[in-house]
């Protein structure tokens, strides 16, 4: 391993907390990160970390250094995106990130039509629903809902993500279908919770222009939102869910919109994110074939819903 590879190592270890984290991520044993850091530090001759039984500080002279790796990642990845944008053809390497199930639905198919079209690019996707550092975990695109606040991506707008209220014939048969806001309110729900975040209060503007909220009663909570619609094809509880949630279980009867006409306030839009404003063919290249997988105007799954456009308010 040379200068520039230790450099950027330690960058690692910094971004990441720990050596062990490092041997994670790069797939090797935590002795053999440990061994570089210190050769790194016997050819520059100054300490870079503080090392306890149970932390890592760097020093002032690690700080500085790690601000050189900074850097030295910088020009490396410039330099690649560069010399990609002179190939005829995109080749290399392309990393994709997105949550699990944005992933699993659609940006596994782009994946599948853009290696069809360009298959001299491998490309490596993790699907995790933790907010990944795209810069400093080496990622080309990550996919999020909601446009990101840190200041070094760029951010494409790839397809909004409206929010519609579902119950089951069952449900409305036992219960009635509701018309009022405190009728809605009253009705057992199925609700998505994780990590003390219980998602069962949404947004709606009035007739007036103001805006208000409306209150589930959960009868139920869950931290996976494929359950939402499975718990409310049950017939015991409604959801609230988002339009990408629904497949063929409103064509197919078994799930009815209700509440329609409420002026739902808009759950989010995806977004494509990259660190480079010129960002590399390759880049540009698959989140174009994602939009054309999703629909350029109306994306794929509100063509699932019948009429979608006139409900909640919604114009198209």
């Amino acid at each position: 391993m040379d200068l520039a590879s230790r450099l950027l190592l330690l960058l690692e270890v910094s971004e990441l907390g720990s050596f062990a984290k490092v041997s994670e991520y790069r797939n090797v044993n935590r002795s053999a990160v440990s061994k570089q850091i210190a050769k790194l530090e016997e050819e520059l001759g100054v300490q870079l970390l503080n090392r306890t039984t149970r932390s890592l500080s760097l020093t002032v002279a690690g700080s500085e250094m790690v601000g050189q790796a900074k850097q030295l990642r910088d020009l490396l990845t410039n330099s690649k995106r560069l010399a990609e944008n002179y190939h005829s053809e995109p080749r290399g390497e392309l990393k994709i990130s997105s949550s699990t199930l944005f992933g699993r639905q659609h940006v596994q198919k782009a994946i599948l039509t853009f290696q069809t079209l360009y298959p001299d690019i491998r490309v490596e996707l993790l699907l995790e629903d933790r907010m990944v550092d795209i810069v400093g975990e080496g990622f080309d695109i990550g996919f999020r809902i909601g446009e990101p606040k840190e200041s070094n991506l760029v951010a494409k707008k790839i397809a909004r993500n409206r929010l519609l209220i579902v119950a089951s014939p069952d449900f409305l048969q036992k219960y009635g279908t509701p018309t009022t806001v405190s009728q809605l309110e009253s009705l057992p729900a199925v609700v998505y919770s994780a990590q003390g975040l219980v998602i069962d209060k949404f947004k709606y503007t009035e007739c007036s222009g103001s805006e208000a909220h409306f209150q589930l009663t959960p009868a139920y909570k869950v931290n996976e939102v494929e359950m939402l619609i499975n718990t409310a094809l049950s017939g015991n509880m409604l959801t609230v869910t988002t339009a990408q949630m629904i497949e063929n279980e409103i064509l197919d009867g078994k799930l009815v919109p209700i509440m329609t006409h409420l002026n739902l306030t808009d759950y989010g839009t995806f977004y494509a994110v990259y660190p480079h404003r010129n960002a590399p063919m390759k880049t540009k290249l698959f989140i174009q074939t994602l939009i054309e997988v999703i629909g350029e105007k109306v994306p794929i799954w509100e063509t699932r819903i019948p009429n979608f456009d006139k409900m909640y308010k919604h114009d198209s």
